[in-house]
């Protein structure tokens, strides 16, 4: 497998200084058979930033990105994605799932994975055609896969699907990517694709909101922060963010005390 090739990266549009935010919550609520989930969650994600969702699990962070995307039904509060609706925005918005709810058996390479989040071009219905094939391996060379180009997709490793995922969401050039644990169960090589491609669409004028669970690397990896445990604890810049208290606040008991102050940037 080859190492990731950086290509400089356009977002779908030209963007201003005075753009709405990327992301505006008021009052989402959700819940499952009556437990919640996510509860009157108001939120704005800062522009061009790299921001991690964390919190205990259970916390509604996957639930908040898919009620973002309306693939899961909320029973109050409003969206809006650059200041209009889901549908208005959609083409503004890639989106990388977790890995356990694809269906790895479906008859697909990952060329043809790929080609998928070029299909807000080509149109739905319409051919893909050798041009957008050869696009489609180029997205796949910036993250090492081209190779594996014809591979169909659940032949691949965890950490291989995972890329062919990122590709996918970089044929998009959008201007939001939600991602939800992408660095769950990958091998290093693939964990520095994910952050060099974050980098690298934050640099082009995008903005990355990530389910994350990793404590010890979102100062590495992320400018901002969301805390959730079912309501929002608080949100901020890392430093703001990873402190003794607002730890202790999200995740109770469920981190000793050694590891709080392991994590916290000032206690």
């Amino acid at each position: 497998m080859n190492p990731p090739r950086l290509i400089p990266f356009e977002p779908s549009q030209p963007r201003n200084d005075i753009s709405p935010s990327p992301l505006s919550v008021r009052g989402l609520t959700v819940a499952y058979d009556d437990k919640p989930a996510v509860w009157d969650l108001d939120y704005d994600a800062p522009d061009r930033r790299l921001i991690a969702i964390i919190g205990p699990n259970g916390a509604g962070k996957s639930t908040m990105i898919k009620a973002i995307l309306g693939l899961v039904p909320s029973l109050a509060g409003h969206v809006r994605i650059f200041g209009t609706t889901l549908r208005q925005a959609r083409r503004r918005i890639a989106y990388i799932p977790q890995r356990t709810s694809v269906d790895w058996d479906f008859p697909a390479s990952a060329e043809d994975v790929v080609a998928m989040g070029l299909y807000g071009k080509i149109g739905w219905f319409r051919p893909v055609r050798r041009r957008h094939r050869a696009l489609a391996r180029e997205h796949l060379e910036r993250v090492g896969m081209e190779d594996f180009a014809g591979r169909q997709i659940g032949r691949l490793s965890g950490g291989q699907q995972q890329r062919v995922f990122l590709a996918r969401a970089l044929a998009q050039k959008a201007d939001l990517y939600l991602m939800d644990e992408p660095f769950a169960g990958v091998d290093a090589a693939t964990e520095r694709a994910i952050v060099n491609v974050m980098r690298e669409v934050r640099t082009a004028g995008s903005t990355v909101l990530c389910v994350h669970h990793d404590l010890q690397t979102v100062g590495d990896y992320f400018d901002h922060a969301l805390v959730l445990n079912i309501r929002k604890i608080t949100d901020g810049t890392v430093d703001e963010v990873l402190t003794g208290d607002i730890l202790q606040r999200a995740y109770g008991g469920r981190l000793a005390e050694t590891e709080i102050h392991a994590i916290a940037h000032t206690t």
